[in-house]
């Protein structure tokens, strides 16, 4: 048995949600990163097709950057955050626990 945390005793505020770990990190960039090539790419592919591959490289990094630090991954760590937040609250809402857990 695991000793009650802030997270679950009622009356306390829930525990704060950490730095994602590495893997967690690798599958958010993954997941704002792919999308966002694959729309550059279709959107801006006639135009850059008879480029060199560095200087379509170079455009498509400079366009897909800011697109997946600024405005992407503040959105994906908020979602982990309410997730986090959601799975850390299962256990203190007997109402989850009996939907869950039935007799």
């Amino acid at each position: 048995m695991t000793a009650p945390t802030a997270s679950t005793v009622p009356g306390h505020p829930p525990a704060v949600a950490g730095p994602p770990s590495k893997h967690q990190l690798a599958l958010m960039i993954w997941l704002a990163v792919f999308p966002t090539l694959t729309i550059l790419n279709l959107v801006l592919g006639g135009w850059l097709g008879g480029q060199p591959a560095v200087l379509r490289t170079f455009v498509l990094a400079t366009i897909a950057v800011p697109i997946v630090i600024y405005g992407l991954m503040p959105h994906l760590h908020s979602v982990r955050k309410h997730l986090i937040a959601r799975h850390a609250n299962r256990g203190s809402d007997p109402a989850i626990a009996r939907q869950q857990f039935p007799k």
